[in-house]
């Protein structure tokens, strides 16, 4: 069917472009000196929450189609949202669904894993936390017991410490968890002479092996490769060892401990993965889940040398890329978003462009478009990619966002554009090291680059749409009898959205929406551009006079 926008009759579009900011990881929570939003200078965000054109919005949990409340949104599902203008459920409530009636257990990937793991080692790598954002301890346990039940007698479990979307030096927590759920495994299973050899066998911090984005750092993922396939790093007797050793040497949190393995007596790695053997990476986010994925999966891969190649069945929780297929198997669909924005835009002739820098690239491309790769047309879009830098985004807090400011400048002025979208990624990617000097650095930046794009959308005659996805640097740290511990993680805080519309003409109003989200956006910027919504979208939250 084809997809069709009606025009709005009681509003003409600005003769300027619509431009969306997204300030990844900017929410909105009580000013304090732990908030690195409130405690920056930021002149050009406080006009914008000043105006009668603003307003918060939800973005965890349900209204981004997250299993509860509790559930901090992600950059994922929020791009998800913003691009869709609907709530679809995302993959930690589709695994929780299929976990809960069985189904995941049901599929023909998880009867070949369970048949390499019976002659074989079943591996399960992912990130090891209870963050709920690119994965969840609980599924992993469940998926270990389930394994067991149904007679794999050899796992091994390759953790990925988070740090970053839980506490930055948790990880101890978690692998006390996961040691006693092997152990209990080991102790059951043994006791019936089935001789088990439930472990840990490897890990490493998530920002230093295994788990890059967009191709931002091939390296990450080799040292990953290595550590897991081949037992390709420092040894220790345990995992546990292996924190508390590395806690001991430095200062760092756990997304940047480095890569280690686990040996037996004899320093022999306990858990190298070896041909017949099958991999389950458990987590359900795509974008930190592709390269390694490659990796493990692609007859032609030529990132790195792999050394010896072990043939393995590979599969992912969910298909984390469904244009290229990436993985060819795994155990739960995604959602499946259809009809976004994005395509209905395209098929109304709009013209567009998408920008960021790498660690955010593929939010307002893949994700903004319902988790599709490539252009949807070619011929009326732009895509534009800056290369991020390769390191710890506290040591430059403006990251690439004057770069995209630029870029984004000098399409907007080009005149061959009538809509635009942009991401500036520093507020989340500076957040997460847990600097709060750093972040607040990087919120002036923001600011500035704000204040940029406001002048040109005003010399333009165009709207700009400033708007966030979930939050982060908005705490900073939390306080407990007197002592302070950074907090890297997202937040549960709305976030903010504001018009600033050089030609108002008093068209218009903001509308009284009830428990507004992210997905309320993209009905507004349809409007912006002087279209009716699909019906099914998220209402508006515009009113026409």
């Amino acid at each position: 069917m084809a997809l069709e926008l009606n025009t709005l009759a009681a509003f003409s579009p600005r003769k300027g472009p619509v431009l969306v900011v997204i300030a990844d990881g900017v929410g909105v929570a009580p000013s304090g000196p732990s908030n690195a939003v409130t405690e920056a200078p930021t002149p050009a965000l406080d006009r914008l929450a000043a105006s009668p054109f603003y307003t918060e919005l939800l973005a965890h949990g349900p209204a981004v189609g997250l299993p509860s409340e509790d559930d901090m949104g992600n950059s994922e599902v929020g791009h998800n949202a913003l691009g869709a203008g609907r709530i679809f459920a995302q993959g930690a409530k589709l695994v929780n669904q299929s976990l809960a009636d069985g189904s995941l257990f049901e599929t023909e990937t998880w009867r070949n894993a369970i048949k390499h793991g019976q002659s074989g080692t079943l591996h399960f790598l992912g990130l090891h936390s209870d963050g709920g954002v690119h994965s969840s301890l609980s599924q992993l346990h469940q998926l270990l017991r389930r394994a067991a039940e149904d007679g794999v007698r050899s796992i091994c479990v390759h953790i990925l410490l988070d740090g970053r979307d839980v506490g930055p030096r948790s990880a101890l927590s978690y692998i006390t968890k996961t040691e006693h759920v092997l152990a209990e495994l080991n102790e059951q299973y043994n006791a019936d002479g089935d001789e088990a050899n439930f472990r840990i066998a490897s890990g490493g911090g998530r920002m230093t092996i295994t788990m890059d984005r967009y191709q931002a750092d091939w390296d990450m993922v080799e040292r990953g490769y290595n550590c897991h396939t081949h037992g390709q790093a420092r040894h220790f007797p345990s995992a546990i060892t292996a924190v508390e050793t590395m806690y001991s040497e430095s200062d760092k949190g756990d997304q940047y401990l480095d890569a280690f393995v686990v040996a037996d007596d004899a320093d022999k790695p306990v858990g190298i993965i070896d041909n017949g053997d099958a991999v389950i990476l458990f987590n359900f986010r795509g974008d930190r889940a592709i390269e390694i994925s490659q990796a493990y999966e692609d007859a032609d891969f030529t990132a790195f040398d792999r050394g010896r190649n072990p043939e393995v069945f590979f599969a992912g929780m969910l298909q984390y890329d469904g244009d290229a297929l990436i993985p060819k198997n795994y155990l739960v669909d995604p959602p499946s978003i259809d009809n976004t924005m994005g395509e209905y835009l395209c098929a109304a002739g709009v013209r567009s462009f998408a920008i960021s820098e790498t660690q955010k690239f593929g939010h307002v491309t893949y994700f903004w478009n319902g988790n599709r790769s490539g252009y949807l047309d070619e011929s009326l879009e732009t895509y534009v990619e800056i290369p991020s830098d390769n390191v710890e985004f506290n040591t430059t807090p403006g990251m690439k966002l004057r770069e995209i400011t630029d870029k984004t400048i000098d399409m907007l002025r080009s005149g061959n554009y009538d809509f635009g979208r942009l991401n500036f990624p520093n507020g989340d990617m500076v957040g997460h090291t847990g600097d709060l000097d750093a972040t607040i650095d990087a919120m002036v930046v923001l600011d500035q680059c704000v204040a940029e794009l406001i002048e040109v959308i005003d010399e333009l005659g165009g709207v700009l749409v400033y708007t966030a996805d979930h939050g982060n640097a908005d705490i900073m740290y939390t306080e407990k009898d007197g002592v302070r511990s950074p907090k890297t993680s997202h937040t549960l805080s709305l976030v903010p959205f504001a018009i600033h519309d050089a030609s108002f003409a008093n068209d218009y109003a903001m509308a009284p929406v009830a428990h507004a989200g992210l997905a309320n956006v993209t009905a507004t910027v349809m409007n912006l551009l002087g279209f009716e919504a699909p019906p099914d979208y998220e209402p508006s939250l515009i009113t026409f006079n």
